[in-house]
């Protein structure tokens, strides 16, 4: 009797073995697609590391990504947004963008200036570093081309 009942559980049927499979592909495709991210265009600045350098040398408005390299709605955001061709024209022409990462050490003051604990999150300076405008979370294609058109 405790002979069949090890040849039993030895072989399993044929449609866990299929759920199992398919479950893996699946779980492997979505943590691809959740950290990829396309280049874009967009002509990011990356080295400000102080809010003085922000509205130093420009009389556009300034737009700030905060993100981190483990961040998946900012990737999506990456992929979804800001690979778009009328967002990355729209960026170029109207605004300098900069990009901050809120791991690096060397961006601190700014993650703390604006009080930056969530990402994504995005904020639009005017020339003289006034906060126009801010978005915490991920934001979809026509609400940020809306809230850029402020």
């Amino acid at each position: 009797m405790d002979q069949v009942k090890k040849s039993a559980k030895e072989k399993s049927h044929p449609f866990w073995q299929w759920f199992w499979l398919t479950f893996l592909a699946v779980s492997l495709f979505y943590a691809w697609y959740s950290f990829y991210a396309p280049s874009n265009d967009v002509k990011w600045v990356n080295n400000i590391t102080s809010v003085k350098e922000l509205t130093k040398n420009s009389s556009k408005n300034t737009l700030l990504f905060f993100t981190g390299k483990w961040c998946s709605p900012c990737r999506i955001m990456k992929r979804e947004v800001f690979s778009d061709n009328e967002v990355e024209r729209f960026i170029n022409l109207q605004f300098t963008p900069v990009m901050v990462d809120i791991d690096n050490p060397d961006t601190k003051e700014l993650v703390e200036h604006f009080k930056v604990g969530i990402t994504p999150t995005t904020i639009i300076l005017d020339a003289q570093g006034k906060v126009l405008d801010y978005a915490v979370g991920k934001i979809g294609k026509e609400e940020f081309l809306e809230m850029l058109s402020k």
